[in-house]
């Protein structure tokens, strides 16, 4: 009898809501509220996918590596050593900025949120090895789909190893509550709120 209530519970049991137009880039199946993420290696672009479709690229070897699943890890390195000399070398004219190595063009890139989007800055090679040997977590990034994700704060830095879609969330929620030339109070509770979230979802490294 449990049998036949579980059967039927399913079957009444609310579909996920699903965002109007929404579907996935694959195969075309609508697409819930929360979902995974693919990226094209070649195009440099982050897809929106079912389920299915994100299982399928999780292997590194299909599409000969052109698609690749973005994982679901956060780690927070409590570590993390920069300085603002060196910082102003990686040539970052805001306070937030993500690194992720293109497996394409065999290098790192570095982005900084604006309210225009995610912006390109040219990294300077000599200091990122300066900063990625200093610190346990750039050297565990899976290229494409992973990034080091810093931020400046008074007193000093925090970084994050997280998905790389977590870092286009971050510049979306910049340009949608962003106001005026400093952003203004709404934009930084955001933000704010963004960080906290990550510091709860990663595993701590380094000292507490």
């Amino acid at each position: 009898m449990s049998d036949g209530l579980d059967i039927l519970r399913r079957f009444t049991r609310p579909p996920p809501r699903v965002r109007p137009g929404e579907r996935c880039e694959m195969c075309g199946e609508p697409l819930g509220e929360e979902h995974p993420h693919v990226v094209d290696v070649e195009q440099r672009g982050l897809l929106c996918t079912c389920r299915p479709c994100y299982l399928l690229f999780s292997n590194p070897g299909a599409s000969r590596g052109r698609y690749r699943a973005v994982p679901d890890r956060y780690r927070y390195d409590a570590a993390f050593a920069l300085t603002d000399a060196q910082w102003d070398e990686l040539q970052i004219p805001v306070g937030m900025a993500f690194f992720l190595i293109n497996s394409a063009l065999e290098r790192v890139i570095a982005f900084y949120p604006s309210p225009a989007g995610a912006t390109e800055s040219r990294l300077p090679l000599a200091t990122w090895q300066a900063v990625a040997g200093a610190n346990v977590l750039a050297a565990e990034l899976e290229p494409d789909v992973e990034a080091l994700l810093v931020r400046r704060r008074e007193g000093g830095y925090e970084s994050y190893l997280v998905p790389v879609d977590a870092c286009y969330e971050l510049v979306g929620r910049i340009r949608l509550h962003w106001r005026g030339f400093d952003g203004g109070t709404q934009a930084h509770t955001e933000i704010d709120r963004f960080f906290a979230r990550l510091r709860e979802r990663s595993r701590k490294e380094g000292a507490p």
